[in-house]
């Protein structure tokens, strides 16, 4: 810093250095109330370049973090709507057992039987109705990988969905929702009311769905759990990287306000001595006195 001669007054060198301080001063003060009015310590990346570029990948992350969750969250809605329509159509097998063991007992002749039938049907046509209702943002999800429910054919293949459960391209879940239509689950036609051992036959085909479906069950409850465990992964995650994230990025408030509190002194001081130094050389007029 230089310093001026009072006797020179063409160039004021004291003034000069009192407004550049002043300046300094002013600036800082007004990078910490900035960083007071948004609570961040790197507002630009003149702040802190490498704590900027850090902060800026760790926003990325939790955002992709932070939608994953969502992501899993809707996966688990999927879900559980799927395991809706299972829940009604295990309760219409429950029913269709129920007749076929009724029908199946001699106490019966052709008419009731034919009644039995009629009914077990009509249970039939309602598993392809649980089917086809039982969807998720326009995706029919027990129709198999053909959809179809109530039309889809028998041999439907699995329906088979991916999840993006984290921010990386590799964070991926795959999920296979078994295809239940009546013609994949059970065959109501080889049924005849003069027939008592058809019903008899039917109650294995029945039991044969009921396990179907408690395998569908199981997988269902296995997925939901390794969703559940993305779901508590994720939500670690993104506690531990907004954690570094606040480290690197969010202001000290006690700190900067002290900071705040000495620099409003620096400037009042500053611009006292400002005041003082164009003052100065007033005193070169008592040479010509």
């Amino acid at each position: 810093m230089s310093f001026g001669d009072l006797n020179r007054v063409n160039t004021n060198v004291q003034s000069m250095n009192a407004r550049f301080a002043l300046n300094q001063t002013n600036s800082r003060l007004s990078d910490n109330q900035l960083k007071l009015a948004t609570g961040l310590r790197i507002n630009k990346a003149e702040d802190d370049a490498a704590g900027f570029s850090i902060a800026s990948q760790l926003s990325g992350k939790i955002g992709g973090l932070e939608q994953a969750a969502r992501n899993v969250g809707d996966a688990k809605s999927l879900l559980d709507v799927a395991e809706g329509g299972m829940n009604s159509i295990m309760d219409i097998l429950i029913q269709m057992k129920s007749k076929a063991t009724q029908g199946a007992t001699g106490t019966l002749g052709e008419t009731e039987r034919g009644y039995i039938k009629a009914q077990i049907e009509e249970l039939g046509s309602q598993i392809d109705d649980v089917v086809s209702a039982t969807t998720f943002q326009g995706t029919e999800l027990l129709g198999g990988a053909t959809g179809g429910g109530g039309g889809g054919g028998g041999g439907s293949t699995d329906l088979s969905l991916t999840f993006q459960v984290g921010e990386s391209q590799a964070d991926t879940m795959d999920v296979d929702i078994a295809a239940l239509n009546q013609t994949d689950l059970i065959d109501t036609s080889t049924l005849d009311e003069t027939d008592q051992a058809t019903f008899n036959g039917f109650l294995d085909d029945i039991d044969t769905a009921i396990d179907t479906l408690a395998g569908a069950f199981n997988q269902i409850g296995i997925d939901q759990d390794t969703l559940s465990m993305h779901e508590s992964s994720l939500a670690e995650s993104i506690t531990a990287n907004s954690a570094a994230r606040s480290r690197i990025q969010d202001a000290d408030f006690a700190k900067v306000q002290s900071e705040s509190i000495k620099l409003q002194i620096m400037q009042q001081t500053a611009t006292a001595a400002l005041a003082q130094a164009n003052s100065s050389p007033q005193a070169v007029l008592g040479f010509l006195q």
